[in-house]
């Protein structure tokens, strides 16, 4: 079913506001009667049918409500050196969609792109708009939060996964390797186009940080993110 994230369900009726509404009548051409999810992002759905339908105001019926079964059983946060142009957009539609649990943006030193304060507040808006999208569209029980860009200094001392594991081309060890059932949560570290300076590695491995390969060829900043996800989300049964 269609599925739409909302800030509060206190009774047995809701009404839409006026963008989920027009969503609903004219994009989707919904009618009453219909079958939709609703999710305040905690990890519940609720089950509603549409009991009145305009084209700005859609009310619905909660008929019942249960656990999200969408979310993985590990929790991945994600610390992405900022890219060029949009393809921080690409990485985290995607990764919503897989499963990661949150995104940190981080200014590496080969990070190219350096939006000032202004400019980041404004990405994040639209940042954030993404995972709310893909969290819909793919049926997550909660939406990623994107973090505030941040320096790389602050984003390996906000670290507190159980795993913390950095990507470098340098090699590493295979993530079938580290990952365990006694693994609850997860870091990774993905650097820009440049990828990472010797001491970034260093500063991860100092912190209890593993350096890991996803393979013998050389990923795009896009694509390195996309693929360990994958991976991770396979090894722990999450793709079954």
């Amino acid at each position: 079913m269609q599925k739409l994230f909302v800030d509060y369900i206190g009774g047995d009726k809701i009404t839409l506001n006026e963008e989920q509404s027009r969503h609903i009548a004219k994009s989707l051409r919904m009618k009453k009667g219909d079958m939709l999810t609703l999710c305040t992002g905690d990890g519940t759905d609720y089950g509603c049918m549409i009991e009145e339908i305009t084209k700005d105001s859609v009310t619905l019926a909660v008929c019942y409500e249960q656990a999200s079964n969408t979310e993985p059983s590990i929790r991945v946060s994600l610390f992405q050196g900022v890219p060029k142009s949009d393809k921080m957009e690409d990485i985290i539609q995607k990764c919503v969609e897989l499963g990661i649990y949150e995104i940190t943006p981080v200014l590496t030193k080969r990070s190219i792109s350096r939006p000032d304060e202004k400019q980041a507040k404004k990405k994040q808006v639209r940042y954030n708009k993404i995972a709310l999208e893909a969290a819909q569209q793919s049926g997550r029980g909660i939406i990623p939060k994107i973090n505030d860009m941040t320096s790389f200094k602050n984003a390996v001392n906000s670290c507190d996964a159980d795993l913390k594991i950095i990507f470098y081309e340098g090699g590493g060890q295979s993530l079938k390797s580290l990952i365990n059932d006694d693994v609850k949560s997860v870091a990774i570290f993905i650097g820009p186009e440049g990828g990472f300076e010797k001491e970034e590695v260093e500063a991860v491995l100092n912190i209890g940080g593993i350096n890991a390969t996803l393979g013998k060829r050389i990923l795009r900043t896009q694509t390195a993110p996309v693929a360990a996800l994958s991976a991770i989300m396979t090894l722990t049964g999450n793709m079954e």
